[in-house]
């Protein structure tokens, strides 16, 4: 067994906070970054002027220096980002715990902005396109130019493996849909699914029916994070959401997920029964499923989401509990952290009842989180 990491407890995410969810934001990227920053640091009773950390993703437009001149930052001692289209948030997270244990900064805002259905699209492969380049010389001549294209494939070979069924994928984003109606900021919020519709939608490309695919959205999120011993001192009686383990995996040999969970579970001294409630990074739906098996969470997940064991009133494993990519945003993972701290703070729309343990995965095995309740 891994030690736990240093930091583990040690740090806190005291504030977070999201703009509004649309198709067309009005806004630039920036300012959807600052809107969201500042709702995260209201949340956190923190002033911009404490934070002298800034961490973002990789394709988002707004440099720290901007971001740092827009709040009116004194000193930024501690900023960065991880060079992955997507799927970084709980890698930012562990950068920032680190950061913060090793004394390298004290107010850590992690940060995204993005006009990501009015501006540069994912579907499109104006964020991930390569024209050509790198990887791209060998896939996309072949007509593999976006995400799912090549994401299809993966599906499409692991439904032969094991059997799992398109109607298991309805069954999921079934009931995230019915998350979303309990949320009333996610943009589903007010359209109900049925399985029926799901397996009637048109594919977009096969096996990924039109109910499989995430909501490109403009948005913004943020999260704050700071130590624990400067939370409890600020946190009047409100639970915090402290950082139990933090874990990124990058590309190599064998599934991204199943070599970090060992060393995520190991780091936290838990065991997946632990974990009281999951988020998924579901840019498609089948990858909500394939994660939960490659986790360890459950063997079969398909089953396990036709008998609604991921709903989060049913007797399995709540799973995307504020509608997730597919029924609240898509925000390549923010608002999956977002209502992972939420949830051990007891805020949920779709709360878990006594939710201690709070596990995310921030992007196909990329990396994954775990936040822990702790009563002040």
């Amino acid at each position: 067994m891994r030690p736990r990491p240093a930091f583990s407890n040690a740090v806190a995410v005291v504030g977070v906070g999201e703009t509004d969810y649309s198709r067309e934001s009005g806004r630039s990227e920036l300012t959807l970054a600052l809107q969201a920053i500042g709702a995260a640091l209201d949340d956190a009773g923190i002033e911009p002027r404490e934070v002298d950390g800034l961490m973002k993703w990789w394709v988002d437009t707004s440099l720290e220096a901007e971001v740092a001149a827009n709040l009116g930052i004194p000193d930024l001692a501690w900023w960065g980002e991880i060079n992955q289209a997507g799927n970084v948030g709980a890698a930012l997270v562990a950068h920032a715990a680190a950061a913060i244990f090793a004394g390298l900064a004290n107010v850590v805002v992690i940060y995204r902005g993005v006009n990501g259905r009015s501006g540069r699209r994912y579907g499109r492969g104006d964020v991930t396109g390569q024209r050509g380049r790198g990887a791209g010389a060998f896939s996309e001549p072949y007509g593999l130019l976006t995400p799912q294209h090549g994401l299809a494939m993966a599906a499409r070979r692991r439904m032969f493996e094991t059997g799992i069924t398109s109607r298991q994928f309805g069954a999921q984003a079934v009931a995230q849909r019915r998350h979303a109606n309990r949320n009333p900021r996610a943009t589903f919020h007010d359209r109900t699914l049925t399985l029926e519709e799901h397996q009637a939608s048109r594919f977009v490309i096969e096996p990924f029916r039109l109910f499989d695919c995430c909501l490109e959205t403009d948005g913004g999120g943020a999260l704050v994070l700071a130590s624990a011993d400067r939370a409890q001192a600020t946190a009047a009686g409100r639970p915090l959401a402290l950082v139990r383990a933090a874990a990124q995996s990058g590309p190599g040999v064998g599934a991204p997920a199943k070599r970090g969970a060992e060393r995520l579970f190991d780091m936290a001294g838990l065991s997946r029964a632990d974990i009281d409630v999951v988020q998924i990074y579901d840019h498609f739906c089948p990858f909500v499923l394939f994660a939960l098996e490659d986790y360890g969470f459950v063997k079969d997940a398909g089953r396990l989401a036709e008998e609604g064991g991921t709903e989060w009133a049913g007797d399995g494993v709540p799973v995307n509990t504020s509608g997730g990519h597919l029924s609240e945003a898509y925000l390549q993972g923010m608002n999956h952290l977002i209502e992972a701290v939420r949830q051990v703070r007891g805020e949920s729309t779709a709360q878990v009842p006594n939710a201690t343990f709070s596990f995310c995965d921030t992007g196909i095995g990329a990396g994954a989180v775990i936040f822990e309740r702790f009563e002040t």
